[in-house]
């Protein structure tokens, strides 16, 4: 089983053109690209390979959800489905070591109670493997020797802990390998047997303990505090057990990829950047050995380590094609899946014939915007105030900037759109909003504001105790450097994101009432009180590095600055346009978050539109609920910043949205009169 399949376990989205709500808009003469063409179902996704080469996998449409595809691989076009999910889209899907099931994982309703499903390739029998409520799998372990078994974790016992089982993927039988009582990771070797695990720090670092017969050592054999937190980490082991791979912080400022040597415990750094944090690459599928690692500071390039994959990785670069990224390889390695994204074209996939050298294109994912008035993206280095080095992504309006230099000849309206997390990062790339937003005659500026990861730790750490305060100023001093450079002027500029981007949006619109002119909060926390008492149990191993980072709720000092950062505390302070969208069983976000400053608006009588999908979690699964929040946000923008819109139409009566408040203040939300 690949790396990247177990990432993906972890980790753990029509008609004929309508007229234009403002044809004076800027860049009214390119043609609207509608909204059903970003945010609808792709054609096909998420191609992977089987392990042996027979088989290859999509996730495409079936009657309107995204299910699983499979087709030989000497035919790919002649796809068959396996699945049949009529309401929850699946996202990502694996292949079993054995190549004989497709493994994915599905919540409900985006509760993230995430479970494991099995579906036989050659019968189409569909099995849950974790049949469990109120439960979160997490893959733990795969193998090159045991291929018809899984390590995996539940936490049905306790909600908070996972409990590593050995998965019988031929029988289903869930058998009992180590009862978890507060530990927080867990890397198995290829024999899948447990040799390391993590506990929490009280300083909200982590000690990782060797493990022999699935009982861990007293004495932490790795240790680091809450610098490290984001940085450190195993990543896993060579097949034959002699080398462990880490990405690793301590003692520098980057983490860079280390190989130890299990025998004498020695490290050596085998990839590193002069910019960015190292943390992945690309490991050979039967030996687990590492040929290349991934260089991302603006945009991501691979690097080899040896001589395995460089040819090929040279091969693959001279296409010209865009940024790639290797997504599936076959065990024999004689056949990849490879990506490429040209930002100004919907992605394609292609199969890459390593021996023959030959690239053969699979599928375009959105082949409906071929030809549209897609736009490139410019990465920036913007200054904050206190001179740290802001990565940023700037998307403009298609005619605004005939040289590509990445500044309009003329300044249009803006909007600032800010990334979850917040330890997270933008990246470089075709973005469905970015494309949307341009192509509505608006900038689109994405900031990596300290706290994001990637730059380094004490660029993370530089937003511990800063929600609110120089995080937030950060994206300030980046609509400052907009204004300065004549992308925008300082009236028109929006402030839009989700999740940790909702609550700038908030914190935005609250704190620094007259910097924005109208913002859009997807799932974005007001109250940091209420925010940290309902963060899933299954968080119980981080909930002290978000005491640290945002301020502890058991000291004073700590709820203090909890009041004085949240949004909710300055609701009375809001005098600019808020859009607010949320899903009903966001387990992250509760939606109590997004009734509490509505309700404080509605009580000082402040207009607010809020839009509730009972459907839905953190963010909107479903493309029908996705397109109608972005129906509502773009004629609520048209109204706020002059832009163009595709009108709301039938998108909100396609979905569950329920227009909660403030239906009045967007164009096409208000039923009409009879």
């Amino acid at each position: 089983m690949t790396r990247t399949a177990k990432l993906l376990l972890l980790a753990t989205a029509a008609g004929a053109a309508v007229p234009l709500a403002a044809q004076s808009a800027p860049g009214s003469a390119v043609p609207l690209i509608e909204r059903a063409k970003l945010f609808g179902n792709p054609t096909r996704a998420a191609g992977r390979l089987s392990p042996d080469g027979k088989w290859l996998s999509y996730i495409q449409p079936r009657d309107g959800v995204m299910n699983l595809w499979v087709a030989p691989a000497s035919a790919p076009n002649e796809a068959r489905p396996l699945t049949a999910e009529k309401v929850r889209p699946i996202r990502n899907a694996f292949w079993s070591p054995d190549s004989k099931q497709l493994l994915f994982i599905n919540d409900k309703g985006g509760d993230e109670n995430f479970l494991l499903y099995g579906v036989d390739v050659a019968t189409g029998a569909q099995r849950a493997l974790t049949p469990f409520e109120k439960t979160r799998v997490q893959l733990i372990g795969g193998s090159q020797k045991i291929k018809d078994k899984l390590l995996v974790g539940v936490n049905n016992r306790d909600p908070r802990w996972h409990d590593v089982h050995l998965l019988d993927l031929t029988t289903g039988k869930l058998t009992l390998v180590f009862q978890n009582d507060g530990y927080s990771g867990f890397v198995a070797d290829d024999d899948l047997r447990l040799r390391l695990v993590s506990k929490p720090r009280p300083d909200a670092g982590s000690d990782w303990f060797r493990v022999t017969n699935n009982v861990p050592e007293k004495t932490a054999v790795v240790s680091y505090g809450l610098d490290d937190s984001q940085t450190t980490a195993p990543l896993g082991f060579t097949t034959d057990g002699k080398t462990l791979y880490w990405t690793d912080a301590r003692g520098r400022d980057r983490a860079a990829l280390f190989a130890q040597d299990v025998a004498t415990g020695k490290m050596t750094v085998v990839g590193e950047s002069a910019r960015a944090d190292v943390s992945g690459g690309l490991f050979h599928p039967r030996t687990g050995a590492l040929e290349a690692y991934s260089d991302y500071y603006l945009r991501n390039d691979y690097v080899p380590v040896g001589d395995s994959v460089r040819a090929d990785l040279a091969f693959l670069k001279a296409q010209n094609k865009g940024d790639f990224a290797v997504t599936s390889r076959t065990e024999a390695d004689d056949k990849w899946l490879v990506s490429f994204d040209p930002v100004t074209a919907p992605a394609a996939t292609y199969l890459y014939d390593r021996r023959a050298k030959t690239l053969t294109q699979l599928y375009v994912s959105r082949p409906e915007l071929v030809g549209a008035p897609l736009v490139g993206m410019h990465p920036q280095e913007i200054k904050s105030r206190d001179g740290l080095t802001l990565v940023s992504y700037l998307t403009l309006p298609k005619g605004a900037d005939p040289d590509g230099d990445g500044k309009p000849n003329a300044a249009v309206p803006m909007v600032l759109l800010v990334h979850g997390g917040p330890w997270a990062r933008d990246g470089f790339g075709y973005n469905s909003a970015h494309q949307w937003l341009a192509n509505r005659g608006y900038a689109v500026l994405s900031v990596n504001f300290r706290a994001s990861t990637g730059f380094g730790k004490s660029f993370t750490s530089a937003g511990d105790g800063q929600w609110g305060r120089k995080m937030h100023d950060d994206l300030i001093d980046a609509v400052d450097w907009a204004v300065k450079r004549g992308v925008t002027t300082k009236d028109k500029v929006a402030i839009m994101g989700g999740s940790y981007g909702g609550y700038a949006t908030l914190a935005g619109l609250t704190m620094t009432p007259d910097t924005f002119a109208c913002g859009v909060d997807i799932v974005g926390p007001s109250n940091l009180h209420t925010l940290l008492k309902t963060i899933p149990p299954y968080w119980e191993a981080v909930k002290l590095q978000f005491y640290k980072r945002m301020g502890d709720p058991t000291t004073d000092a700590g709820r203090a600055m909890l009041t004085e950062r949240s949004p909710l505390t300055y609701a009375d302070k809001i005098k600019k346009p808020l859009l607010i969208g949320q899903g009903a069983n966001d387990p992250r976000v509760n939606v109590a978050e997004s009734d509490q400053i509505v309700a404080a608006m509605k009580a000082k009588n402040i207009p607010v539109t809020y839009i509730v999908f009972p459907d839905e979690g953190h963010g909107f699964a479903r493309p029908t609920n996705n397109i109608a929040f972005n129906a509502a946000a773009e004629n609520f923008l048209a109204g706020c910043l002059g832009g163009r819109a595709e009108p709301v139409g039938g998108a909100i009566a396609a979905s569950t949205a329920q227009v909660k408040e403030g239906a009045q203040h967007v164009a096409g939300l208000a039923p009409t009169a009879q």
